[in-house]
């Protein structure tokens, strides 16, 4: 598949889709919308493809947000895809990991985009936030809902409300951030988490993103702990061919060759 304003590549279980419009930093518009609810679709459905990497050309952005050029000059926001902005906001049944690489500015839609992912990676220079009201708009992707589950509500409000901007470093100490690091080593340290995460079972991997994901909607713990077997994803890892491969390599010594099946 050719695509125009995103770049996607796969090697060994990994997909990388590259938002590719570095001259309006990574800005996304109508088509570039289409483009990623088609790839990420592409993605779930590849039984060989274990784990999503999201991030963007050139070193000023991830992704700025949306394009308000392009909204400005044709007097509406853009409709979003079946799976809301960017094809991916309302993806919740997505229970492969997913990993913001985040290289510069994530700003608006960009920030909602990197919230929606299981993990982040940042640069030194990266910089969040939800700037909508500065603008007239407001952050309708997820990006309020997300943020406040993950930060807490009053550092959330601070940030919202006051448009202001989150460093990498804030982020890392917020919890929002899993790891910073410098510019040229960002591709390095997001191939390192790959890795990491490779080494265990795909199926086991789902069931146990399914299970935190979902077990967060469940209104107690031990609803969520009574749930969880009935979640598609655990269901899968219970009948997959890999919960006896794992036993068996552990028995002979060796490293297990997992079949994602």
């Amino acid at each position: 598949m050719n695509y125009e304003h995103i770049i996607v590549s796969s090697t060994e279980h990994v997909t990388t889709i590259c938002l590719n419009r570095p001259q309006s930093m990574n800005a996304i518009n109508a088509a570039m919308h289409e483009e990623l609810q088609l790839a990420l679709d592409t993605f779930a459905a590849d039984d060989d493809q274990f784990i999503g990497v999201i991030t963007g050309a050139g070193q000023r952005a991830f992704c700025a947000g949306s394009d308000l050029k392009a909204i400005a000059e044709g007097g509406k926001h853009a409709d979003y895809p079946k799976n809301g902005y960017a094809g991916l906001i309302e993806r919740f049944d997505l229970n492969k990991p997913l990993i913001a690489a985040v290289n510069g500015v994530c700003l608006g839609g960009g920030f909602e985009i990197a919230l929606a992912c299981d993990l982040i990676i940042a640069s030194e220079q990266a910089s969040f936030g939800l700037p909508e009201p500065r603008v007239g708009a407001v952050a309708l992707g997820g990006g309020l809902h997300r943020l406040a589950r993950q930060i807490g509500l009053k550092r959330a409000m601070g940030y919202v409300l006051s448009s202001s901007r989150m460093s990498a470093s804030e982020g890392l100490a917020l919890g929002l951030v899993n790891e910073v690091v410098a510019a040229d080593e960002l591709p390095n340290a997001t191939n390192r988490w790959c890795e990491e995460i490779l080494k265990g079972a795909p199926m086991a991997i789902r069931a146990s993103k399914e299970a935190i994901m979902r077990g967060l909607d469940e209104p107690s713990l031990a609803d969520a702990i009574r749930s969880q077997e009935r979640y598609p994803a655990f269901q899968q890892w219970r009948r997959a061919e890999d919960t006896v491969e794992g036993p068996l390599a552990f028995a002979q010594k060796r490293p297990p060759q997992w079949q994602g099946r």
